[in-house]
Order: structure tokens, then C-alpha cells, then sequence
């Protein structure tokens, strides 16, 4: 055999052997890679995730401008102090927004402290959809959290019930979001309240605390102060592209 078949030959298996490793590595590929759209559809990129709005204040810090005080039965007095809404020591005393607000998909934010009593000092009852509820913080005595009312059922008696001891003088940070699925709260950043809302009932307690709605503050035979309130509205999940 001359040495220039053998050469020859030599380059052929090469080159099957390349081909092969080719056919291998575009298999591979093939099922790795998103299927290829149908004779006529249209490709479509993954829908982008809307960005949550900016927080907004609701409170200048100097004045009750939007807020009003609820008119509460034997309600104590609403001041202004270092830059916190004051509620003083009365039945139950508040403030209410008289402003526009959103019904669902929103986040708020306050910090809030007790100054004297023993009962809550940062209810906040805010809209779900077409119906209010209200977080309770401190309340039954000093240290029940909750929602009420779920189901029928207050603060003290549904899920979101829980106990925690609130210390006098002290500035606590809350965060509310409620969006079309769930509740859900923080203090200082520890969730203490997620519920999901499908097929519950959420209203508000009997009594007047009805007159905090739609978005109002209130306290219980206690003093409490609130400042550095601020809310944003949340983008609503993408829906998922449907096929053309």
C-alpha cells in the first residue's frame, strides 16, 4: 500500500469522526434550546414585570392636612408633636384620610409608639377590595395582633392572632400590603400576618371603629403616637402570553 492511500484513508476517518461529534453536539443543543414556534405563530418574549410605584407620604410631618379626627364617642385629643400625630387617652381616639386611596395591591408604612395606657396604640384600618378591615397592635390588654375581623372572627380569635410584647416609649416599624390574594404585615421587618383571601369574609368589628374606614388610625383608652407614614401602589402579576 503506497503511503499516500494510507494517508488518504487516514483523513476519511477523521473527518466521519468529526461528523459525528458535530451530529452529538447539535442533539444536545437541540434539547437544551426553547422549542421553535409553530408554522404561522408569532415568537413572544417573556412578559417584563411592571415596577411597584415609589413610596408617597401621607403625612408633612407639620399638620393634619388629609387626615381629619374621627369622631369617635368620648375621643381624647389629636395634636401634632416633634414631627408625630399624637392621639391622646380617650375611649378610643383616631384620625381618618379624607383622600383618595387604593382599594387593593398597595403596600403602607408607619412607625408608631406607646406613650401611656395599655391597650393598642396602632390600629390602622385600611381597604381589602370593596370591603375594610383593621390590624390590631396591642390590643386585649397590651399584646394582641391580629386582623379583625376574618371570617366573623376578631383579632383575638382567628389565625392572625398573635402575642407580643410592645415596650412603652419604644418606636416599632409596620408594614402593610394587601393585594386581590392576601394580607399580609411586618413589625420591624418580622412577618407576623400572612392570610390568603379566597373565600373569606373580611369586615370590620362592631362598634365605631367603622369610622376609621376607609384608611384611619386609632387608639384604645391609650396614648400613641405615629409618624413617618407613607404608602405605594404594587403592580399587578403579569399574565402570561397567550398563544396567537
Amino acid at each position: 500500500m503506497s503511503p499516500r492511500r494510507h494517508d488518504l484513508r487516514g483523513l476519511r476517518r477523521l473527518a466521519l469522526f468529526a461528523g459525528i461529534l458535530c451530529a452529538t453536539a447539535a442533539g444536545s443543543m437541540g434539547r437544551d434550546a426553547a422549542p421553535a414556534p409553530l408554522p404561522g405563530q408569532t415568537p413572544q418574549a417573556a412578559p417584563a414585570q411592571p415596577a411597584d410605584e415609589k413610596w408617597l407620604p401621607l403625612f408633612d410631618g407639620k399638620t393634619l392636612q388629609g387626615w381629619k379626627e374621627t369622631q369617635f364617642s368620648g375621643h381624647g385629643q389629636v395634636s401634632i408633636k416633634d414631627g408625630a400625630i399624637v392621639l391622646d387617652n380617650g375611649y378610643m381616639t383616631g384620625v381618618t384620610w379624607t383622600g383618595s386611596f387604593p382599594k387593593s395591591n398597595y403596600e403602607i408604612r408607619f412607625e408608631a409608639v406607646r406613650l401611656e395606657g395599655n391597650d393598642f396604640f396602632a390600629a390602622i384600618t385600611f381597604p381589602v377590595k370593596d370591603a375594610f378591615c383593621s390590624w390590631i397592635n396591642g390590643g386585649w390588654g397590651g399584646g394582641v395582633v391580629g386582623l379583625s375581623s376574618i371570617d366573623g372572627q376578631d383579632a383575638s380569635e382567628n389565625e392572625t392572632g398573635s402575642y407580643k410584647e410592645f415596650v412603652r416609649d419604644r418606636w416599632y416599624a409596620f408594614r402593610l400590603r394587601v393585594t386581590d390574594e392576601a394580607i399580609e404585615a411586618w413589625i420591624d421587618e418580622e412577618l407576623v400576618i400572612s392570610v390568603g383571601l379566597e373565600d373569606r369574609a373580611i369586615s370590620l368589628r362592631w362598634g365605631e371603629i367603622d369610622l376609621s374606614a376607609p384608611l384611619g388610625f386609632a387608639t384604645y383608652s391609650t396614648v400613641g403616637a405615629l409618624r413617618k407614614l407613607e404608602y405605594r401602589t404594587l403592580a399587578p402579576p403579569a399574565e402570561a402570553p397567550k398563544p396567537q
